[in-house]
């Protein structure tokens, strides 16, 4: 619904990944030499993954000067207002402390405003400002929020799978210990 879309890939036949179940293999199993084919399908779509997030990314901060994180929550502030961080945080699939930075950049510059609740003084309601709407009318649509819309066309199943093995990779390749925040905004790209 946002502006011009910079990636296309072709679409291949999906890759079933089947442990016996009809899920991926999650625990206590060993990928090893059999699995090389399986292991190739998965870094194959982490790259993909990762490729497109990086091209989406730059292409926004050419040509918007703003992170494709910060597009990313302009973009679901224009859907509707935040009620409160935590909300954002939800929508975006995001902890809360990292939508809260990203949040501050956009005040800042004058992309968001924060509000006091009609409802509840003590919560900020988050709502976009119409530089900031100027702003999403103008970009490409993000790869954070293709990849949100493709999950969300998932099975629940799909979903909970797809989660689980994710989840798994993070542990065993010894990722699960660091912070987390929004994709790429936290590597020195345009903050102002």
């Amino acid at each position: 619904p946002y502006g011009r879309t910079y990636l296309s890939f072709p679409r291949r036949p999906a890759r079933r990944f089947d442990s016996g179940r009809g899920r991926l293999p999650v625990e206590n199993a060993s990928v090893g030499r059999d699995g090389a084919e399986d292991t190739t399908a998965v870094m194959d779509s982490l790259r993909a993954v990762v490729r497109a997030l990086r091209i989406s990314t730059r292409a926004v901060e050419k040509e918007i000067g703003i992170s494709g994180a910060q597009l990313f929550v302009l973009q679901q502030l224009m859907e509707s207002p935040a009620r409160s961080v935590n909300d954002l945080a939800e929508r975006t699939s995001t902890h809360q402390s990292s939508v809260s930075t990203v949040v501050s950049r956009l005040v800042e510059r004058g992309f968001a405003r924060r509000e006091p609740s009609a409802d509840d003084g003590r919560r900020m309601e988050i709502s976009i400002t119409e530089r900031g709407r100027a702003l999403v009318e103008a970009a490409p649509l993000t790869a954070q929020m293709r990849m949100q819309q493709a999950m969300r066309r998932m099975s629940a199943d799909q979903a909970r799978v797809l989660g689980e093995a994710l989840e798994t990779l993070v542990r065993e390749a010894g990722f699960a210990g660091e912070p987390v925040s929004m994709f790429f905004e936290d590597y020195g790209g345009p903050e102002s």
